[in-house]
């Protein structure tokens, strides 16, 4: 019979199975390799259910603070740092928020912010032009405690750069046109944060439980701010006696205070030193939270749940309450592990973080703990957050929880001053709050040593009987 099937030759039948068992062969082997390294790996690899435990904190170092004070009364702090060619100056101004009214909230911002705005020889546009034809950077603000003037460029322009940040500090015109811009673009910017609930909680929380007016002003407040008033502001509060400058990088401490001398030497002014009025201490409560605030917003796409404490007579200056107070708070809200999170968000799915913090004053201290969520769960969210500050008056830390959340602080510190930037703010740190010098480089042997026990004695102490407040549409979660 004949087919249409070619022959194959017995050649050709040999050499096809010789390959399909060479690849046979090969996949084989490859599988055993495979199966090899996943039982080398289990027998070898902890249990990924088990947390690896935090290394040996790392000590660090700062190296000296050398400083020296001038004629005007400017002091003068300089830390060399010369492992990178870079030089970050801050002119700290021991005056803020603190030192304005509610009526005219905002004007400390307002003021610093106008520094670099103009002055008598060079335009806001002339001055952004020249520090970035420098490489680097010129910005100013203000906080509560304190204001700042801060220049960061390499270290071979920092002749040029100190004449431009003296030009800005000593020789402001405040420029009508000028303030009608930021006075525009700060209206605009908190007219559009009263619309979200988070801006709104804590903004509430600033006059409802802290008793202070919103630092960055009301819409009523910005609009009444007239030239006049920074000039009276400036005047008044920034000068050489209230202020510091801070130098960090690569710079000698002879080089920085000649620098200091030639640009700021002959820097004249009335303004003397802010001194903060210490507030009584605010005791202890036995309830858990004290009031409840709720702010309706309709069709509001979520609530915010805001947890709020004043701590008067809780001093920063205080290592027996500001060291416990940290491990503290990165504990409860201080990152993704802490436990506000872990209930919140990694056990229940209801926000995507939560999270807690603490605002210092130099003679007190405010507490908040926040999140968002769907309006419907703000009243167990806030139920959560009681609960939680109730289980660090009574439970104990064990180690294994207590240990990586120092680990944080210190990590994330060492990180911090590991920049010139970083360094700077560190040091005005210490010239806010009056800290000694010797300070920074104790920071991980203090926080090493906080208890569970000084833990839950701060809690019960000073963060009971906090306000809840819940921004959102009440419609949803009454």
């Amino acid at each position: 019979m004949k087919t249409n099937q070619p022959l194959r030759s017995p050649i050709g039948r040999d050499r096809h199975a010789g390959q399909y068992q060479q690849n046979t062969t090969r996949i084989a082997a490859i599988i055993t390799i495979f199966v090899t390294m996943i039982i080398i790996c289990a027998s070898v690899v902890p249990s990924l259910s088990q947390e690896p435990r935090p290394g040996p904190a790392r000590s660090v170092t700062i190296p000296a603070i050398k400083e020296t004070t001038l004629k005007n009364g400017l002091t003068v702090s300089v830390v060399e740092k010369r492992s990178i060619p870079m030089i970050t100056v801050q002119l700290l101004i021991r005056a803020g928020a603190y030192n304005e009214t509610l009526e005219k909230a905002g004007l400390a911002d307002l003021t610093t912010s106008m520094l670099t705005k103009g002055t008598r020889t060079r335009s806001a546009e002339q001055i952004a032009q020249e520090i970035e034809f420098l490489g680097g950077g010129i910005n100013s603000g203000a906080g509560w405690n304190s204001s700042a003037v801060t220049i960061g460029v390499t270290s071979d322009k920092i002749e040029k750069a100190m004449s431009i940040m003296a030009d800005v500090v000593r020789n402001p015109t405040f420029p009508r046109s000028e303030l009608d811009l930021l006075k525009t673009q700060a209206i605009d910017g908190l007219t559009y944060n009263l619309t979200q609930p988070g801006f709104i909680a804590g903004y509430v929380a600033s006059r409802y439980t802290f008793n202070e007016h919103p630092a960055g002003g009301t819409t009523a407040s910005i609009e009444s701010i007239a030239v006049d008033d920074l000039r009276a502001f400036y005047n008044k509060q920034i000068g050489p006696r209230s202020s510091v400058l801070i130098f960090a990088g690569d710079i000698s401490a002879t080089a920085a205070t000649q620098l200091a001398e030639r640009y700021f030497g002959s820097w004249a002014s009335d303004a003397q030193e802010a001194r903060y009025t210490a507030l009584p201490s605010s005791g202890s409560n036995s309830t858990a939270s004290n009031r409840l605030l709720v702010i309706d917003v309709p069709e509001s796409g979520q609530a915010a749940v805001t947890y709020a404490r004043s701590l008067n007579g809780v001093r920063r200056f205080e290592k027996t309450d500001f060291y416990p107070s940290a491990v503290l708070n990165s504990l409860l809200g201080g990152g993704y592990s802490s436990r506000l999170n872990q209930e919140i968000r990694i056990k229940r799915g209801l926000s995507y973080g939560a999270g807690s913090g603490f605002a210092w004053r130099p003679a007190a201290a405010r507490f908040t703990a926040r999140t968002q969520t769907k309006n419907e769960s703000a009243p167990e969210v806030a139920e959560l957050m009681i609960a939680e500050v109730n289980r660090l008056t009574t439970g104990e830390v064990p180690p294994a929880e207590l240990d990586p959340r120092k680990s944080v602080l210190t990590g994330g510190f060492g990180r911090n001053i590991e920049t010139t930037g970083g360094l700077v703010n560190a040091l005005a740190d210490l010239y806010t709050f009056d800290l000694p010098n010797t300070t920074l480089n104790s920071y991980v042997t203090d926080v090493g040593g906080v208890t569970d026990a000084q833990i839950r004695d701060f809690a019960k102490a000073h963060l009971l009987g906090g306000d809840i407040i819940i921004v959102g549409d009440y419609s949803k979660f009454k």
